[in-house]
């Protein structure tokens, strides 16, 4: 019996409702045939039914019933991986499950590779490399952002934006070997000025697209968030005010953080991974220090800066010191104690900062749903219109979108220079190969494999 038939328990290893083993292979239904048992008079053989039906019985070793299940069946290519499946659905024991899946194994079957259903589907023609990246993106999306975009691409959106560009691509490079190959039938007298008026279009939507990156890693690995201020600000309270519990300690005593805090949280649909840190003021005490320069590290790599003022204290130097920290980046300034007499006014610290200012009291938890709305408006500028917008996500899609970009500045390049035609034709291919790798063509083994590593067991 051949060994390329593979099973896994594809639900998560816990006291559940329901388990699934899944099976995919060309052994598929003659495995289900023998350990399966309709409930009834009728003995049926699974292979002999209709694909997409779902049959009831038990899974058996020999004459050993283990668990009543409902079987479904899919006769490829109609299904995930384009192959024969089966997918068995029993009590949701962590025991029976996996006792399903020995006797799966032992009647045929291996065991699955991290992500080698999906594999398949791929190497079967049924989705593209993109298209199969975005399903372990839907698994680990953090929120309704994160997750609608991924679908889209689940679904094709990068894939077709992609294949087009290539289209437009190709022909050109067909038409330059055409006419290399017949210049006494097809001319290239003023090409170079057609090309150029070509490759714009590409070159902006792959900018675009670039440029669709920063929202598309805010997308799948949240912002990362520091809150900064001087000590006694109110910073501690604040994270607890969004992470809804007492996660950092509060006194009245200055100082009283002196290490990095980090929460990740939900703010409605937006993934921020936040992190407290000490108060930032001119100290003698060694470990505050260390804890100083800490906050200033973490704001250097933060994506964003809440920068809490006391509204009950006039700027001092910590304040300006704090100004100088997050020079030229994302900042929203928060005015906090709003519960108490305050002496600065939103308008001079908007003056001061020029940055957008939000009053609050954490304490009392005021204003945070105006904030996190201030927030929110500050990453996406307003509304996401996930029926026709496109966010690259995958860093590695983002680097063959850059290679392509810089194979087409090339041509461009050759055209003004006066190069000969074959030039641009070695550019043209390299830019088009560039964007196949997004789709999974032309690319090794040995990276196809590293990106379904990272998939769970049984996906």
């Amino acid at each position: 019996m051949k060994m390329n038939t593979i099973a896994a328990i594809a639900t998560a290893a816990s006291s559940s409702g329901i388990g699934i083993v899944r099976i995919s292979g060309e052994e598929s239904f003659q495995i289900i045939d023998q350990i399966f048992k309709g409930k009834g008079k009728k003995e049926k053989k699974l292979s002999e039914e209709p694909s997409h039906t779902i049959h009831y019985g038990f899974i058996c070793d020999g004459d050993e019933a283990i668990d009543e299940v409902l079987v479904l069946i899919m006769k490829g290519p109609k299904s995930y991986t384009a192959e024969d499946t089966v997918e068995i659905d029993c009590h949701g024991g962590v025991l029976v499950t996996r006792k399903i899946l020995e006797t799966v194994l032992k009647y045929g079957a291996r065991p699955a590779e991290p992500g080698e259903f999906t594999k398949r589907a791929f190497l079967n023609g049924r989705m593209d490399l993109s298209q199969a990246e975005a399903v372990i993106d839907v698994i680990h999306a953090k929120n309704q952002y994160a997750l609608k975009s991924s679908v889209r691409q689940m679904e094709g959106a990068v894939s077709k934006r992609v294949r087009n560009m290539r289209e437009k691509l190709i022909y050109q490079i067909a038409f330059i070997e055409s006419a290399l190959d017949d210049p006494e039938h097809i001319s290239l007298d003023g090409y170079g000025e057609t090309l150029q008026k070509v490759l714009g279009p590409v070159k902006e939507e792959i900018d675009e697209l670039i440029r669709s990156s920063e929202n598309g890693r805010v997308l799948s690995e949240g912002i990362e968030t520091v809150i900064l201020g001087k000590p006694n600000a109110g910073k501690s309270s604040l994270l607890n005010a969004l992470v809804g519990e007492e996660r950092a300690i509060v006194t009245e005593i200055a100082g009283t953080t002196r290490d990095t805090l980090k929460e990740s949280i939900l703010l409605e649909d937006l993934s921020l991974n936040i992190i407290d840190t000490a108060g930032i003021r001119d100290t003698d005490d060694v470990v505050e220090k260390i804890g100083v320069e800490k906050a200033k590290r973490a704001a250097d790599q933060a994506d964003f800066i809440i920068y809490v003022v006391d509204g009950t204290c006039p700027i001092d130097e910590n304040d300006e010191e704090i100004l100088r920290v997050i020079r030229d980046k994302k900042v929203l300034v928060v005015l906090n104690k709003s519960d108490l007499f305050m002496v600065l006014t939103v308008e001079a610290l908007r003056e001061k900062t020029g940055h957008p200012v939000i009053v609050i009291s954490a304490k009392e938890q005021q204003g945070i749903k105006k904030m996190e709305d201030e927030i929110k408006s500050m990453f996406y500028e307003g509304k996401i219109d996930f029926n026709d917008q496109v966010f690259i996500t995958n860093a590695r899609h983002k680097n063959a979108l850059f290679q392509a970009q810089k194979s087409l500045s090339m041509v461009e390049e050759s055209i003004l220079n006066g190069m000969p035609e074959d030039f641009y034709s070695i550019d043209l291919m390299d830019a088009y190969e560039q964007l196949g790798t997004i789709l999974g063509e032309s690319v090794e083994e040995d990276l196809v494999n590293e990106i379904f590593r990272k998939f769970c067991m049984g996906k």
